[in-house]
């Protein structure tokens, strides 16, 4: 089959995609914010950024050529490791930004095997050198003792110190982004159907179901049908990264399409046909989502619906459940979507005793409210991924069953039966081992073999009444039923509930 040479002039440079990642505070949303001249931080609750996006920057570079470069910025916190995940697999290049005043933190070495994995360049960026605590060579000397090689220490990792608060080398960096960009020849073919990858998805309370696209090669344009696992839509509202309406967009341009029939898969590849018809063929075609069968599970279980503003949300709460771990119940994730809580979602899980509804950047429906007070199902909201970790693992820890455990606290051996009277028996023994104490059950041993049980209701030593004894003999009152005889053993013990 002879290969299609029309294209071959359709051959461009592409834009470098571009993913800023790094630990939680060490200034990824303000070097973007810098970047795009914009400020997303304060609009995300914490100041912590919480959903996968793009924005596409024009940087003119030093020897006066205007490029285009477009970010992902993915978040910090490592309840979204799937979400950093997806975003170094998206991107052609990586910036790790690290503090020159702590240097490299757990979160930081997380983001660098996300960027491994991808196995795509990246660029240190020591951030904060404007600040009073900055220290650039002892933040490389820790960059270095964690084995990220950077120039000039024995490596061949670019890197750069920058303010990204006040803008100081965030010009350079860019210019650095743009130098690594040319090395891996980036380039794609404008005229061929657009593919790519889903980037997020969420339900749009108006318009329904959307999704943000990344174009990786091709053009996607008004009229075609984009088909992502086994969603598909009308390319017919398509918005450019600032929400304004296009007609189409082009290499490594990051769109918002409305109009799918499911929420399509977040990471998933897409493509585009031409007709509906075409579409649904080609969904008809795959294969239907595989049944996971679950092990039933004797333990009690503790199901859990899950809502959340966006699929990526939903992937960091089960990020954050896979955490919990427990011998006496199964956390089982019954259900999971995009959106507001209804009195549906309540009615689903009442039958099950224990169920958790918990939201993330969602609200709760009146008729949810009332219904869940009525059918004693627990729900809570959240804003912010640690407070909602937080809560998780009280609310799981509280409908564990309480374990009782026997503890033994000494061995003591019976030397004389003085008397028995009414089941009491009046005894001489010697402390062993650890120690015996008021009103504490026993096990009596015989030959190292359990005969019965009992209480000390009575202890002596050196003539006076004390509430426990440590070492040597002494004299006690034990309850019991069974027949006691010098040679035997006392096994004190405590029942601890756990």
């Amino acid at each position: 089959m002879k290969k299609n040479k029309a294209t071959t002039s359709n051959i461009t440079k592409r834009p470098p995609i571009v993913v800023v990642m790094g630990h939680i505070d060490h200034g990824k949303s303000t070097l973007l914010d810098y970047i795009r001249n914009s400020n997303n931080v304060t609009k995300e609750a914490g100041g912590i950024t919480q959903h996968l996006s793009a924005y596409v920057v024009n940087h003119k570079t030093k020897d006066g050529s205007e490029e285009s470069i477009t970010f992902l910025d993915t978040p910090g916190h490592a309840a979204f490791q799937k979400m950093r995940l997806r975003g170094a697999d998206v991107a052609d290049i990586a910036i790790l930004v690290v503090s020159a005043e702590d240097g490299v933190k757990p979160q930081t070495l997380e983001a660098l095997e996300s960027i491994k994995q991808a196995n795509i360049p990246y660029i240190v960026a020591i951030n904060k050198i404007d600040k009073p605590g900055a220290d650039i060579v002892r933040t490389q000397s820790s960059l270095i003792e964690n084995e990220i090689y950077v120039e000039g220490m024995g490596g061949d990792i670019p890197w750069i110190g920058i303010s990204a608060k006040v803008g100081t080398g965030v010009d350079d960096l860019l210019d650095l982004v743009i130098l690594a960009a040319d090395l891996i020849e980036l380039n794609g073919d404008v005229s061929a159907p657009a593919i790519g990858q889903v980037i997020e998805g969420e339900v749009d309370p108006k318009r329904g179901n959307t999704a943000t696209l990344l174009i990786k090669d091709g053009t996607l344009k008004s009229g075609m049908f984009v088909v992502a696992g086994h969603s598909f839509a009308p390319v017919r509202i398509m918005e450019d990264y600032l929400g304004k309406s296009v007609k189409e967009a082009s290499l490594s341009t990051p769109v918002g399409l409305v109009g799918f029939n499911t929420i399509p898969p977040v990471g998933s590849p897409f493509y585009t046909v031409k007709t509906k018809k075409e579409a649904e063929a080609a969904i008809a075609k795959k294969d239907q989502p595989a049944i996971i069968s679950h092990e039933r599970s004797l333990l009690p279980i503790v199901p859990i619906l899950i809502k959340a503003g966006t699929l990526g949300a939903i992937d960091a709460i089960e990020h954050e459940l896979s955490k919990f771990t427990s011998e006496r119940i199964t956390v089982r994730i019954i259900g999971s979507g995009v959106g507001d809580i209804t009195a549906n979602d309540v009615q689903n899980v009442s039958a099950t005793k224990n169920s958790i509804i918990v939201g993330f950047t969602v609200k709760v429906e009146r008729q949810a409210t009332d219904l869940a007070e009525r059918l004693g199902v627990e729900i809570n909201t959240f804003d912010i991924i640690y407070e909602l970790s937080d809560w998780l693992n009280t609310a799981l820890k509280n409908r564990t069953p309480k374990m009782e455990e026997v503890v033994v606290t000494g061995k003591v051996k019976i030397l004389k039966n003085f008397s028995i009277q009414k089941n009491t028996y009046v005894l001489g023994g010697r402390v062993e081992e650890g120690q015996i104490k008021m009103q504490q059950r026993v096990r009596i041993t015989r030959r190292d073999i359990e005969i019965g049980k009992g209480t000390i209701k009575n202890l002596q030593q050196y003539k006076s009444d004390v509430q426990k004894v440590d070492e040597g003999e002494f004299g006690m009152q034990l309850e019991t039923k069974t027949e006691v005889a010098p040679g035997d053993y006392l096994e004190p013990f405590d029942i601890v509930v756990t």
